[in-house]
């Protein structure tokens, strides 16, 4: 499998969304989606654990990496490459701790002071990467107000490790966050609200700065 921060690296368009059929996976990959991120908040372990086995499969086939939300345990069991928390879950050490130092661990951003505390200081947990929002009000994210193109703005000028602008992000929107600075976005409605959801990424893939990279499809 070609390093796991390289292809990190390279990624514009993540994806996160619950249980979704093969076929819709397959056509979101299809169109430029480089991170896969299941979202699961109500379901059993043997059910999520289930759906991740199924994402990650179609995910390395496609050469596009697979991340679980909040349960770096099952991140583990299903051999994800990594796992994402908020700043009201499993803490950033911890996480690490459980999955290790090969694998990547993402954290949610709200504020520049989150953004300065997730690329670390001497000694402190760092994360791979970080989500920055959201951006704009989402029905995905009840009761956290909007940040604002502001935090995008501190992040490209302050984030020591890559960033994904999020929330409410859609076609509509993205070319005012591509010049607030970001590089690469996360995004949940404007696929999985899709009437063509391979169509769809493809129309934001291509609003992004970063150019579409040749993937590396692994086992």
């Amino acid at each position: 499998m070609t390093d796991r921060r390289e292809r990190l690296s390279a990624a514009a368009l993540y994806l996160i969304c619950d249980e979704r059929s093969d076929a819709f996976l397959a056509a979101a990959l299809r169109g430029g989606v480089d991170i896969v991120q299941l979202r699961v908040k109500d379901g059993s372990d043997d059910a999520v654990l289930a759906a991740a086995r199924r994402f990650r499969a179609l995910c390395h086939r496609q050469g596009a990496l697979f991340i679980v939300n909040d349960r770096p345990d099952l991140a583990v069991a299903a051999d994800a490459d990594g796992v994402h928390v908020g700043q009201d879950d499993e803490p950033l050490w911890a996480a690490r701790r459980l999955v290790g130092a090969e694998r990547l661990v993402g954290l949610s951003t709200h504020s520049p002071e989150q953004v300065d505390a997730a690329v670390g200081r001497a000694g402190s947990a760092v994360a791979d990467y970080i989500g920055v929002g959201p951006v704009y009000a989402t029905p995905t994210k009840p009761g956290r107000p909007a940040v604002g193109l502001g935090l995008v703005r501190y992040a490209a000028a302050h984030a020591a490790v890559p960033f994904f602008a999020i929330g409410g992000i859609g076609p509509e929107n993205v070319s005012a966050v591509v010049a607030a600075g970001a590089e690469r976005i996360a995004v949940v409605r404007a696929l999985t609200d899709a009437d063509d959801p391979e169509a769809a990424a493809a129309q934001l893939r291509r609003r992004l700065p970063r150019p579409a990279k040749e993937r590396v499809a692994s086992a």
